[in-house]
């Protein structure tokens, strides 16, 4: 570990308007939505991040309480939620941006096992500078200070660097050669516009895979894009009716599509997520597999919402995944897997926690009792109403109009 003099994050920070995080590296006040794709344990890692447009207060020390932004992060391991967590952030007034706690979740087959990785400032320890104002090589920071529960020490390597961004060069990017706390070493990426942007550890990948507003435009939204999105939802409801010989012409189809819009396409590791996608639907169509199908065809379809992210607001697309979870409910449920409709449930409850402030007050209701039935059904170990829960599930969310 560092000696305290190499140390940047030493000295006590001072917050007067701590919820403007305008550090470029950590721009967490700008970064309304974000995904990670990569692998860990070598199976398919997806993460989503959402800026929450409430804020925290949180008692640091025993005068002072600071206002902090508040962040969401579901990470899915092949396909199934892995952890969730609500995180703190504030800005001090050099401009460097603090970790004040996160609130973690750990799944496992659908459920929480573990809230271990949870530390909050001012109750288990200190807050944690997680980027300085103006990185210098050699300068050292812990992001993450409790003993015990979460470590790591980053000791910049590089600044000034040019990366490959999802849609393009991005510069001014910085390395950190980061300490763990099994003793272990690996190199992070911070980016403008983005936060944190790559990072690979013991053969365990995670690499920003789009972020808005970094990567919105205002260009016309490729016509594939909803092209796959329809096509998709035919053959979800072909699979789910086993109609094949339907199902087979949309794969086909499907595969078409893709082909014709990865020649347009940006994001390496979504193009990556796409390819995966489409090669299960056609393989699970052919062998007649009803849960693999209509998973495949709802991964194609989440490939698509992934991808319009740049062209619409987060709402929509928030709106949208939680219709095609509820579309994964129905797929489960009918397979008989009472802990993938378990989690399912527990996907849908933290998207709601994004989209609720875009929703009237009609639709919060109907979102809430849909929620609530398929609950019930989870305790109740009742399958067969968790399937008619997600059908309703998916009508609720299709008909969301979002309050201006």
């Amino acid at each position: 570990m560092a000696r305290a003099s190499e140390r940047v994050d030493i000295a006590t920070p001072t917050f007067s308007t701590p919820t403007e995080i305008t550090n470029p590296l950590f721009p967490i006040s700008d970064l309304r939505s974000a995904i990670l794709s990569g692998r860990v344990d070598g199976k398919p890692f997806h993460t989503e991040t959402t800026l929450l447009p409430e804020t925290r207060l949180i008692e640091w020390t025993q005068s002072e309480t600071v206002e902090t932004r508040v962040s969401q992060y579901i990470a899915y391991l092949d396909g199934r939620i892995q952890e969730a967590a609500l995180d703190f952030y504030a800005q001090a007034d050099d401009g460097s941006v603090w970790y004040f706690g996160e609130e973690v979740h750990e799944y496992r087959d659908g459920s929480v096992f573990s809230t271990e990785g949870t530390w909050l400032a001012g109750r288990d320890g200190p807050p944690a500078m997680i980027m300085p104002d103006v990185p210098r090589i050699g300068d050292v920071h812990r992001p993450e200070n409790i003993p015990a529960v979460a470590f790591e020490e980053v000791e910049i390597k590089t600044v000034a660097k040019t990366v490959a961004g999802p849609t393009g060069p991005v510069e001014g990017a910085i390395v950190g050669r980061e300490l763990h706390d099994d003793g272990s070493y690996s190199d992070k990426i911070f980016a403008p516009g983005y936060g944190e942007f790559y990072s690979a550890h013991e053969g365990d990948v995670e690499a920003m895979a789009l972020g808005v507003p970094a990567d919105s435009t205002e260009e016309p939204e490729p016509s594939e894009l909803d092209a796959l999105s329809l096509t998709s939802e035919r053959l979800f409801h072909s699979s789910q009716r086993r109609e094949w010989r339907r199902a087979r012409l949309d794969a086909k189809r499907a595969r078409v599509i893709w082909e014709s819009y990865k020649q347009q396409a940006v994001s390496r590791w979504l193009m990556r997520e796409g390819n995966r996608a489409i090669e299960a639907l056609v393989t699970s169509v052919r062998s007649h597999d009803q849960a693999k199908a209509g998973t495949a065809a709802i991964d194609v379809a989440q490939t698509a919402l992934d991808l319009k992210l740049r062209y619409r607001k987060p709402l929509e697309i928030d709106l949208g995944r939680a219709a095609l979870w509820g579309r994964q409910v129905v797929v489960d449920a009918r397979d008989g897997d009472l802990e993938a409709v378990t989690g399912d449930g527990a996907v849908l409850d933290w998207i709601r926690g994004r989209v609720e402030h875009g929703l009237s007050a009609v639709d919060t209701t109907r979102v809430d009792a849909a929620l609530l039935v398929l609950g019930e059904s989870v305790a109740d170990q009742d399958l067969k109403t968790a399937r008619k829960a997600g059908a309703r599930l998916i009508n609720t969310f299709e008909k969301i109009h979002p309050a201006s």
